[in-house]
């Protein structure tokens, strides 16, 4: 039975904890590992990929691969289907369609996705409910000239991120954190006062340098974030 990538990775990580393969030091070349290791060579770029992506390794172009002198930790955050995410929490998904609409880009729009003057979007405002109470308000906008069919669709039963993540794939996204201060139209929505602290994300995402949507997502107070790396 062959090896796997995640043995291979396993068992240069094991070198690297235990100081064999020390920090600073260079790794043998891929065709020399799947050599010694009796795999594939794909098998040793898989390991040697995670690895990098895991922040223990450093590859460079005709400089080679070393370990690094201090890993680097990386945080992976998902994007989420808030409907999912609520039924996770052992509560029941309600969504609903506040406003949709679609329209020239406003000029903070504009600057904001690298939009041309001519470009329109769709605005859309939603609400989703956890057990009735309100749980997160969505205030979201899409490029129609990278999703021209976005403006037929029917947003009333099913949200935007979920249409969008079944819909295109995304090569970018620049996810932002913020603590805000209800104002009289959150306040109302989310059902708390104004003034209150909230928590918000922004988010833009891209396809091959393309703007695909931006979206601020306000949630209601006590809402908590939870990453792992």
């Amino acid at each position: 039975m062959s090896i796997t990538y995640r043995e291979v990775k396993a068992d240069i990580l094991r070198q690297i904890t235990q100081g064999t393969l020390a920090p600073g030091s260079a790794m043998p070349n891929e065709v020399d590992l799947a050599a010694s290791y009796g795999c594939a060579r794909a098998t040793v770029n898989r390991a040697m990929r995670e690895l990098a992506d895991d922040g223990i390794i450093e590859r460079r172009r005709k400089a080679g691969t070393r370990v690094r002198q201090n890993p680097i930790r990386q945080v992976r955050l998902n994007i989420p289907i808030v409907g999912q995410e609520i039924e996770e929490l052992g509560a029941t998904y309600r969504y609903a369609l506040v406003h949709g609409q679609a329209e020239p880009a406003p000029n903070w729009l504009r600057a904001r996705m690298a939009l041309q003057r001519d470009d329109r979007v769709l605005h859309l405002t939603c609400m989703h409910y956890a057990d009735g109470a309100p749980y997160q308000h969505e205030d979201r906008w899409i490029n129609l000239s990278a999703l021209p069919e976005a403006e037929q669709h029917d947003f009333s039963e099913v949200g935007p991120n979920e249409w969008l993540v079944s819909t295109v794939p995304f090569t970018d996204a620049q996810i932002s954190f913020h603590a805000v201060q209800a104002d009289a139209t959150i306040a109302d929505y989310l059902d708390c006062t104004e003034g209150d602290a909230l928590f918000q994300t922004e988010r833009t995402t891209w396809l091959e340098g393309r703007t695909i949507t931006f979206v601020q997502l306000t949630y209601r107070r006590g809402h908590r974030v939870t990453m792992q790396y």
